[in-house]
């Protein structure tokens, strides 16, 4: 489903079909500031459900439950915005939408994995389109927002690294299997419509960097010039590499072998 804004008689901008935010009690997640290096956020809830607070499946009373194999994964995506350098009620930014277990629709920055040979900025730039639809060029870094879930019996760590993103063309679609509506939210907006309180925050700081370059046109084209990256750094390589091995089946654990203890006074070099 596609949701497009419309512009009422007063001149403020809304979306048909609004419906009230998901309220943060709602959400089981321990969330952090975006762009802090230390700490983590635990406990995003995923399509499976599996996901306690503390990051591990809860504790049915199984004490011989086998240890969550642990994986890190390493995403990009964006805050992509249409009339970036016009009026400050004209700008939307466009969300996808996906349906939970429990039937909710939890609207999100659109995001996916670094493949090989991409950077951050590039993989960011493909993720939007597929999942939107809407082309477009990052301008500016917005910092990075990790958490912690489990899935499919393994315990997730993921990086998302996410920019501003200025759009240049394309059109609404939810063609990605994985989306169920997407939409063009006004920027006054987002922290009421986005789910997750990172992501929130993450929007939030926007609206300044946004204010700075649109103030600024030759800011605003020195920014998006310098974010115009075409080759991955190392830690972009080791992230895709990371990213491909994550669905590869666990190496079995070999037992360890217990050296045998010599009695006290046994004479082991035999007389």
């Amino acid at each position: 489903m596609i949701v497009t804004p419309a512009v009422t008689s007063d001149g403020a901008v809304t979306t048909p079909g609004d419906t009230p935010s998901v309220k943060p009690s709602d959400v089981s997640a321990r969330t952090r500031p975006a762009g802090r290096s230390n700490g983590s956020r635990k406990g995003r809830p995923r399509s499976d459900g599996g996901t306690a607070r503390d990051g591990r499946r809860r504790d049915d009373g199984d004490a011989d439950a086998p240890k969550l194999r642990t994986v890190r994964e390493t995403s990009a995506g964006g805050l992509i915005v249409s009339g970036i350098d016009g009026p400050d009620d004209a700008r939307c930014a466009a969300l996808i939408g996906r349906v939970d277990r429990r039937g909710r629709m939890m609207w999100s920055l659109p995001k996916g994995h670094i493949e090989t040979g991409e950077t951050a900025e590039q993989t960011a730039v493909r993720e939007v389109a597929e999942e939107t639809g809407i082309e477009g060029n990052v301008v500016a870094p917005l910092g990075k927002i990790d958490y912690w879930f489990v899935s499919e019996g393994k315990r997730i760590h993921k990086t998302v690294h996410h920019y501003l993103m200025r759009s240049t063309g394309g059109e609404l679609s939810d063609a990605d299997y994985e989306v169920a509506e997407v939409a063009w939210v006004p920027l006054t907006e987002l922290p009421h419509r986005l789910t997750y309180s990172d992501e929130r925050r993450l929007a939030r700081a926007a609206t300044q960097v946004i204010a700075d370059l649109a103030d600024d046109p030759e800011l605003l084209a020195r920014s998006e010039a310098d974010s115009q990256r075409t080759e991955p750094n190392d830690y972009e390589k080791a992230a895709a590499a990371r990213n491909q091995r994550r669905n590869e089946p666990a190496r079995p654990v070999r037992p360890r072998r217990r050296r045998r203890r010599e009695a006290p006074g046994t004479d082991t070099a035999g007389g």
